[in-house]
């Protein structure tokens, strides 16, 4: 057993940071498969951020990552001395928590060969948190490793990932998500295949789907929502529904969350309002700000799932226009698929596919969300 066991279909990328691995416990040996700085690309879920884990659990590990030791236990869970896991949860990654990054890399290792750090979004750096790291990044600590993780390599300022080892990922195939979650997870296999298809190579949202029954429940919300498109008005409607579903669903997630972190911050400064000690009030605000940025990411998070779920339906169509109907995603929508299919034509139908691509990409940029939603709508009509 091994930590890279947990990378599916990634056999060439396992290949290359096992060689790593291997170089950097031969200290008489000084090869090129080991580098001080890496940078990880793939689509969503093709499990960049897991790689990335996986091999700072097998640098710090005694056996290359024997993923049963305390050193790949801890490092998995985010808890090892040697190793920091920066997670966002916002839209950005701002220049004093880089700097801060910093000065703990700086430190040497207290119980492993290697201090490592893992940016799990280094695509939401700011200019100045990016131009802060390319300094580290350009004289690296000897015994410092850092790991990058971004969807693709123009996420990361030129500067940066010319001097980081490039590892890319690729989406995983339906067969191997499909094999894991029968192995691994106990889905059956009809299941298992259907999510593994409706995901598109995601990992997560198909162990997902295949799990939460809410996660079904809106998936089939968002399809029926196309179907009640008839003109401007309900196109304007649809918009508006699939927004406000997305902030519930946000809000949901992250109000439990949101009051324990006030609670525990709130207490950790001496109590309430005006008894906070000095400067309490600043860091609850400061937290305040974070949270609603949180939240922010989370609404276009789902708004992007949801365009996911909108682009299987419209393979599907395309599907059937081509006279190919027998491997359809939506099987359980198959009679509204193929009035779809019969009222236009496959052109209009690759025009509606790109149309939801356009979206989610402008949608990475940090567009307005209704806006975006409702001219998607307008064009799916």
């Amino acid at each position: 057993m091994s930590v890279f066991n947990s990378l599916i279909d990634q056999s060439e990328v396992v290949k290359v940071l096992q060689e790593a691995v291997k170089s950097s416990k031969n200290k008489g040996d000084h090869t090129q498969a080991m580098t001080h700085a890496w940078l990880f690309t793939g689509p969503p879920g093709s499990g960049r951020s897991n790689a990335a884990v996986a091999f700072a659990a097998a640098l710090v590990c005694k056996d290359g990552g024997c993923s049963k030791c305390v050193d790949c236990m801890s490092t998995i869970t985010g808890s090892h001395a040697d190793v920091e896991l920066i997670k966002t949860e916002g839209l950005s990654i701002k220049i004093d928590e880089i700097r801060d990054l910093i000065s703990r890399a700086s430190w040497a290792p207290s119980v492993a060969a290697w201090r490592v750090v893992v940016i799990e979004d280094a695509d939401r750096l700011t200019d100045s948190a990016a131009n802060a790291l390319l300094k580290v990044v350009e004289e690296p600590g000897l015994r410092t490793v850092w790991l990058l993780c971004a969807p693709t390599l123009t996420d990361v300022l030129p500067t940066i990932r010319s001097r980081c080892r490039h590892l890319s990922l690729r989406t995983p195939s339906t067969k191997a998500i499909t094999k894991l979650l029968i192995e691994r997870d106990s889905i059956d296999a009809a299941t298992a295949e259907f999510v593994a298809k409706a995901s598109g190579g995601h990992i997560g949202r198909a162990r997902r789907l295949a799990t939460d029954t809410n996660a079904k429940e809106n998936r089939k919300n968002i399809m029926k929502l196309l179907f009640t498109i008839k003109d401007i008005a309900s196109a304007f409607k649809a918009a508006q529904n699939l927004v406000e579903a997305a902030k519930a669903d946000a809000t949901a997630d992250s109000e439990a969350k949101d009051e324990l972190e006030i609670s525990k911050l709130k207490e950790a400064w001496g109590g309430s309002g005006s008894k906070l000690a000095a400067g309490g009030s600043k860091a609850v605000k400061e937290l305040e700000k974070e949270q609603k940025s949180r939240s922010t990411r989370m609404v276009r998070d789902y708004l992007d799932r949801a365009l996911l779920d909108l682009s299987t339906l419209y393979r599907d169509v395309l599907l059937v226009q081509s006279g190919s109907g027998d491997s359809l995603i939506n099987e359980d929508l198959k009679s509204e698929i193929i009035k779809l299919a019969a009222n236009e034509g496959p052109e209009r139908t690759l025009k509606k596919i790109e149309a939801i691509l356009k979206t989610r990409r402008n949608l990475a940029q940090n567009a307005a969300p209704l806006l975006l939603i409702e001219a998607l709508m307008c064009e799916l009509r």
